[in-house]
C-alpha cells in the first residue's frame, strides 16, 4: 500500500513536472491592448513572410496598418501627432543615393539630433512604416531625428545597409548645424534591424577612430544568428515575427556570420562603445539575443540601461497609441535620449 503510494506520488510529480517545461516554453499571452493589435493585423489578411518574393512581402499589411485598423475602430484619429515637422532629403553613400527624412520638434533649437534606423529585416518596410517611432522621439525628447531609408536586401545585400548607415551617421555629424541641430550631442538608434544597424554605427565609429555617438538606442535589436535561443524556442511562432521569417530575412541580407558588422555579438569586443539603452520585448524571437547583448555590452565596462515589457510582442515600440506599455517604452527611450544629452552639454 505504502509502495502503491509513493508510485503514484512519483508519477503525479512527473507529470507536474512535464506540465511546467511544457508552459515554461509555451509562448507568453499578449496583453489586452497589445492582443487588439494583433487580430486587427490578422483581419487584414496577410500572407506569411517566409512564403513570398520579397517584392511581394513589401506589399503585406503590417503592423503599423494594425495600429491605424484598431484607432479606426476606435473612432479616433489616424493622422500622425501634431507637434513635429518632417523634411524629405536625398544623400548619397557608398551604394548610390538614398531618401532620409529629418523630423524636427517645435522650438527654437539648435537640437540634438538621433540618427534612427528603421526595422524590417534588413529587406522590407521603409521610414514612412515606421515613422511613429521617430515622430514620438522627436516630441517627446525635443531631438530631431534622421530617419534613414537605407537600401534593402537581396537587391543590396550586406555590407550595403550598414553602409549607407554610417555614411547617414556621417552626414549628420557634417551638416548637424544646417538642420538646427547640435553637432556635438548626436546619438544613433533603431528598431530591430534598425537596433543592429545602430550598434553598427556605434562600432564603425569606435573602429575609425571617428565622433562617437552619445548614446544608442536598441530596440529589440538583432545582433546574432542563433535560432535555438529559449527566446527563439517559446516564440517560434509568434506574431508578427517568427522563426520562420528570421531564417527568410537570413537568406536574403546574407551578411557575413562572422563579421560583427553583420552580427554584433560576434565582435572580439564591444568596449569603447557608447552607452546603450535597450528595449525588449517579451513575445519576441530576439529577446534572448537582445539581453545577452545587454550582458555582454556591460561585462565589456559600457553602460547600459535595459528594460523588458510583458505581454508585447517585437514591432510594439511606436504603438503608443494604442498600446499603454509603448507609450511607456517611447518614453523611458526619450528620458534616456534626454539624460545622455544634457550629460553631454555639461
Amino acid at each position: 500500500m505504502t509502495t502503491s503510494i509513493i508510485r503514484t506520488t512519483l508519477m503525479a510529480a512527473a507529470l507536474a513536472a512535464s506540465f511546467n517545461a511544457v508552459a515554461a516554453d509555451a509562448p507568453a499571452k499578449a496583453e489586452p491592448h497589445m492582443q487588439k493589435v494583433l487580430d486587427a493585423l490578422a483581419s487584414l489578411g496577410g500572407k506569411p513572410i517566409e512564403t513570398l518574393t520579397p517584392e511581394e512581402a513589401r506589399k503585406q499589411p503590417t503592423p503599423a496598418d494594425a495600429v491605424m485598423k484598431v484607432l479606426k475602430d476606435m473612432s479616433q484619429s489616424t493622422a500622425p501627432e501634431a507637434g513635429v515637422s518632417v523634411k524629405d532629403m536625398t544623400i548619397t553613400g557608398p551604394q548610390g543615393s538614398f531618401p532620409i527624412h529629418i523630423y524636427t520638434p517645435e522650438g527654437k533649437g539648435p537640437f540634438p539630433v538621433m540618427v534612427y534606423f528603421h526595422g524590417g529585416g534588413f529587406v522590407i518596410a521603409d521610414t514612412k512604416v515606421y515613422d511613429a517611432s521617430p515622430r514620438a522621439l522627436a516630441k517627446m525628447a525635443k531631438t530631431i531625428m534622421v530617419a534613414v531609408d537605407y537600401h534593402r536586401a537581396p537587391e543590396n545585400k550586406f555590407p550595403a545597409a550598414p553602409n549607407d548607415a554610417y555614411a547617414a551617421y556621417e552626414w549628420t555629424l557634417a551638416h548637424a548645424k544646417e538642420i538646427n541641430g547640435d553637432p556635438a550631442r548626436v546619438a544613433v538608434g533603431g528598431e530591430s534591424a534598425g537596433g543592429n544597424l545602430a550598434t553598427v554605427v556605434s562600432m564603425m565609429a569606435r573602429d575609425k577612430k571617428a565622433q562617437l555617438p552619445v548614446m544608442q538606442l536598441l530596440v529589440y535589436p538583432l545582433v546574432d544568428a542563433d535560432m535555438t535561443t529559449p527566446s527563439y524556442v517559446k516564440n517560434a511562432d509568434a506574431k508578427p515575427l517568427n522563426k520562420p521569417m528570421m531564417a527568410w530575412f537570413f537568406k536574403h541580407y546574407a551578411g557575413d556570420p562572422a563579421n560583427p558588422y553583420a552580427l554584433p555579438m560576434k565582435a572580439a569586443t564591444l568596449k569603447g562603445l557608447p552607452p546603450a539603452t535597450i528595449i525588449a520585448a517579451e513575445i519576441d524571437p530576439l529577446l534572448s539575443e537582445g539581453k545577452a547583448y545587454a550582458d555582454r555590452l556591460k561585462k565589456d565596462g559600457v553602460t547600459v540601461s535595459y528594460k523588458e515589457y510583458s505581454g508585447v510582442t517585437h514591432e510594439f515600440f511606436g504603438m503608443g497609441a494604442v498600446v499603454p506599455k509603448a507609450k511607456d517604452a517611447e518614453q523611458f527611450a526619450a528620458d534616456a535620449l534626454t539624460k545622455a544629452f544634457n550629460a553631454k552639454g555639461k
